[in-house]
């Protein structure tokens, strides 16, 4: 037979209130008493999981590889849990970035020097052909399912998803 939480008094377990002091009881079911805990409210909805809950690994790999804008993709597959375990799509990530990379350092750095230099200006603008060409060229190749390794890059991203584990 449970008690009051108030005074002590004998109590039904089906009350609600104690009959003699009034105070609300604990153990009545449904009842919120003063040692009962509130409903922990659900987590706020983040459109993001729902994005990465129903993209495919290929499609994520892929996705990787959009010419300039693919280095946010593979920053948010890098950072979350959903392809924490998927290897290949790290791959794909860390390579994605790594082009990225590339991308910068002929745009920010190659081309101005070579303008500093008195160089052709083709020079520059043929490596950001071949860098944007290779952004396509994965995109295909991602896209028809082979894992394929830029030469020096795949490398680099290979050695950076080995540091992950």
């Amino acid at each position: 037979m449970p008690f009051c939480t108030q005074c002590g008094t004998e109590v039904q377990p089906a009350d609600i209130f104690c009959g003699s002091c009034g105070a609300r009881q604990a153990h009545a079911a449904g009842a919120p008493g003063p040692t009962s805990r509130p409903a922990t409210p659900p987590p706020p909805h983040n459109p993001a999981n729902d994005f990465l809950k129903n993209l495919t690994s290929r499609n994520a790999s892929l996705m990787c590889y959009i010419p300039v804008a693919g280095w946010i993709i593979s920053i948010i597959i890098l950072a979350s849990d959903r392809f924490r375990a998927e290897r290949e799509v790290r791959f794909h990530a860390f390579q994605g970035l790594y082009l990225f990379v590339l991308w910068l350092f002929v745009d920010w750095v190659f081309a101005p020097f070579s303008y500093s230099i008195e160089a052709p200006h083709y020079i520059a603008k043929a490596l950001k052909a071949v860098v944007f060409g290779a952004w396509i060229f994965m995109m295909v190749k991602t896209s028809q399912g082979d894992n394929f390794r830029l030469p020096i890059l795949g490398e680099l991203a290979d050695r950076s998803v080995s540091e992950q584990k």
